[in-house]
């Protein structure tokens, strides 16, 4: 143990540990001695630290689940939980409890509490639920009383399978009908709980050509079932939805059972809808549920109950087959899985449950008549009354085009275009789906993708507005926020076109086709050393891109900018996010390519210069070399020794010229600086021209931002107005270069270094009153338009 402290770098820790050694140890001194005795001692090193000395207590061990749960303090803060467990959620947990309680009691006791408490339990369900004369089967995986209900099946279909087994199969293989629907994965759960083959499974295909997209298509169905036949295979099962997973769609289950029982194939039903059967009002297609032979259902999700299992009911007469099947057990374990819906259905009461999957309905009502009355929002529902799960996506159709959102594209478009187009609209309702769930959490939304709509936003109270206490109020807030989101989505849409025709159109921008971004566009810089013919990494344009970045950012205008790599490539990009509001594209597209061009110009100037100052500094070191040798030939060797130069400088001083040398940064090459003195003894001041403007940017009204459109009430400003506030521009930045023209000027007056002259006090007066314009009354040096750079040597 002190070994191992030693290595501990943090003495605080190594201290620690040590104090706490030294209490365990006087703690339990008189515990080891008599174990040490006895022969019973283990190491302490092989323990874990907290099954050390007699254990804990219960504040602590609770206090280490919290910290398990919550995280540490030092983490960042956690979103705060949302989820609303009620008293009858505690109700639910204290039934695990009971039940590890319960298991203690003798075996004729625990076996009639056992079947009192799943009798009483299938009982209610089944009237509750409409299913009259059933058994359940409870389970903690969803899917497992399906891959139980198979096995039954099996059994009862093939009377040697218990004796002859897989041999049995094998010459009649039997059949699995799925809906194309279905949850994915069910059907690959099925044959691994099975141990079938994948071939054992028949994937039905849905309506195409009328009816609902994600309805089993029956006429196909039975198709499928007599070509299986007359293969010599078993149609065996046949699991349809009333509710499916994706959008809550029932199937026609009327018709489904019909078939199954000419055909003698068990009929499993599962789904969503299956909780309106409590209703009073139930629709004809959730209602021919409860003449299948079985059906799964999740009442945990349905009342908002936590760690309550799910319930499989089923009609069987025979209790040898559905213990051989597993769902039949005389394990008392297995019998107590019903203790917590037991408990909590007893809480609830049969008002409280109605009530809890009326309110749900209610929602989803509530929710659909209110976007009925939003543009631009489609709402995919299979029947109002029945299904309570709420689809919907983003939808609008541009003027003069074909619409943006078609299910079945145009004609005239190319495979590749309905796939951008598609991959755009996807990108755009993702957006608004996230948005959504940021806004208002305790709605539940989640963002799903779809075969044949694409990505779509689902609201399915039923499965979230118990766990989540979903309100009314939550679903109008709802409302509000997709209202607020669509100015967003359709300003947005309506750029995008313009945006990439303008990009096209600029010299030295490249439009990038990325889809899967929900902004206005991408673009990216080519400048002057870009290899266009490979998709390697590119250090000087993620340079630019980034400087990019950081110049848009600063404008503080209503776009976002992010930079990243391109789709499907390593090179930078700049993605311009949504917009809110009318944009001047041209404007945004120009700024773009005018400041990437800047930096990179800027980047191309500070190199050149660095290579001219070094070379500059390499011929400034030989100029000063060659003046000391000239100084030295003129001044003689003597004058160089300490005691006799300055001897010989007193008797005979030396009338040399004091030679100075100027650096100059835009031509690259040392000046002399007697100019410099000249002008200075004469009086006349250098006066840098002023910095000129490349292009007048755009005049913006006052708090007008970046990148907005000028309104058209601006045009109706009076002309003088307009002519006087430009002539207010141009006197001050004529007046930008006064002040360094009137310092020159005065520090060049006679006898008074400092003071004015007479004609500068006039001038200064005259500007004051705005009666006159400075001018350059002196040369200037180096070329029109550019900024002489000096360095003194």
């Amino acid at each position: 143990m002190d070994a191992s402290l030693e290595k501990i770098a943090d003495p605080m820790l190594a201290e620690m540990g040590k104090n706490l050694k030294e209490a365990m140890k006087m703690l339990e001194d008189s515990q080891r001695r008599t174990e040490e005795e006895n022969g019973k001692k283990l190491v302490s090193g092989d323990i874990p630290g907290p099954l050390q000395g007699s254990g804990q207590d219960m504040v602590s061990i609770l206090q280490l689940v919290q910290n398990l749960m919550h995280g540490d303090e030092d983490e960042e803060p956690q979103s705060p939980r949302i989820q609303n467990i009620g008293e009858q959620g505690h109700m639910a947990l204290l039934g695990h409890s009971l039940g590890a309680y319960i298991s203690t009691l003798d075996k004729e006791k625990l076996r009639k509490l056992t079947t009192r408490i799943l009798s009483d339990t299938t009982l209610w369900l089944c009237r509750i639920f409409r299913y009259e004369n059933g058994c359940a089967y409870f389970h903690e995986e969803e899917r497992e009383g399906l891959a139980k209900i198979c096995r039954l099946a099996i059994h009862s279909r093939y009377e040697d399978f218990v004796v002859d087994g897989f041999n049995v199969l094998y010459n009649k293989k039997p059949v699995i009908y799925l809906s194309a629907a279905a949850r994915p994965g069910l059907g690959q759960y099925l044959c691994n709980q099975l141990g079938l083959p994948f071939p054992c499974l028949c994937r039905v295909p849905c309506n195409t050509m009328f009816g609902s997209q994600h309805q089993m298509d029956v006429a196909f169905l039975e198709k499928l079932i007599k070509d299986d036949v007359e293969r010599g295979r078993l149609p065996l099962l046949l699991v349809a939805n009333a509710g499916t997973a994706a959008v809550g769609h029932t199937d026609k289950i009327g018709r489904l059972k019909e078939l199954c029982e000419q055909y003698g194939i068990w009929l499993h039903v599962e789904g969503v809808n299956l909780a309106t059967l409590a209703l009073g009002y139930v629709s004809s297609s959730v209602l021919a549920a409860t003449k299948c032979d079985s059906m799964t259902m999740t009442p945990g999700p349905w009342l908002g109950l936590p760690a309550v299992p799910a319930v499989t009911l089923y009609k069987h007469d025979d209790p040898a087959l559905t213990l051989v099947a597993g769902l039949t057990s005389n394990k008392p374990a297995d019998k107590l899985r019903a203790l917590p819906l037991w408990l909590s259905l007893q809480y609830l009461g049969l008002d409280g449950i109605v009530e809890r999957i009326k309110h749900a309905c209610q929602l989803s009502q509530r929710l659909q008549e209110s976007l009925k009355k939003v543009n631009y929002i489609k709402i995919l529902v299979e029947d109002e009354l029945s299904s309570p799960v709420v689809v919907f996506r983003f939808f609008q159709e541009l003027p003069g085009s074909d619409p943006v959102f078609k299910a079945v594209p145009a004609p005239n478009m190319t495979p590749s275009a309905v796939g951008r187009e598609r991959h755009s609209c996807d990108a755009l309702n993702r957006w608004l789906g996230e948005q959504l769930k940021q806004l208002v959490p305790a709605s539940g939304l989640t963002v799903m993708d779809l075969e044949a709509d694409g990505t779509c936003v689902r609201f399915s109270p039923l499965m979230t507005a118990a766990v989540l206490g979903t309100r009314g109020e939550d679903v109008d807030q709802l409302v509000a926020c997709i209202q607020s989101k669509l100015p967003v989505l359709s300003c947005t849409l309506q750029l995008r076109e313009e945006f990439k025709q303008e990009v096209e159109g600029t010299a030295g921008l490249l439009y990038v086709d990325d889809p899967n971004w929900p902004g206005i566009g991408v673009v990216r810089y080519e400048h002057a050393n870009d290899d266009k013919s490979t998709l390697k990494s590119d250090p000087e344009g993620e340079k630019i891109h980034a400087g990019l970045l950081k110049k848009l950012n600063e404008l503080e205008s209503d776009l976002t900018f992010k930079i990243g790599p391109e789709y499907k490539s390593m090179k930078s990009c700049l993605y311009v996010g949504m917009a809110s509001d009318d944009i001047d594209v041209a404007e945004l597209v120009e700024t773009i390519a005018a400041t990437a061009r800047e930096i990179e110009e800027n980047s191309r100037l500070l190199e050149n210069m660095t290579e001219v100052v070094r070379k500059g500094i390499q011929e400034a070191q030989v100029e000063l070399q060659k003046a000391n040798e000239e100084r030295l030939l003129e001044e003689g060797v003597l004058r160089q020794i300490p005691v006799v130069g300055s001897v010989l400088n007193w008797f005979s001083p030396v009338q040399a010229l004091q030679k100075g040398r100027t650096f100059n940064l835009t031509a690259g090459c040392l000046e002399s600086t007697e100019p410099i003195y000249v002008y200075k003894a004469q009086g006349a001041g250098v006066t840098p021209p002023p910095t000129p403007s490349g292009t007048r940017t755009k005049q913006r009204l006052p708090g007008q931002k970046p990148f907005k459109r000028s309104l058209r009430g601006s045009d109706a400003l009076s002309e003088t107005s307009s002519v006087s506030h430009i002539e207010d521009l141009e006197k001050v930045e004529h007046l930008s270069g006064g002040p360094e023209q009137m310092t020159l000027e005065a520090s060049s007056t006679e006898g008074h270094p400092g003071a004015p002259s007479p004609r500068h006090a006039d001038q200064t007066e005259a500007l004051k009153k705005g009666a006159l314009r400075p001018e350059v009354d002196h040369p200037q040096v180096g070329k029109p338009g550019s900024t002489d750079l000096k360095l003194s040597l």
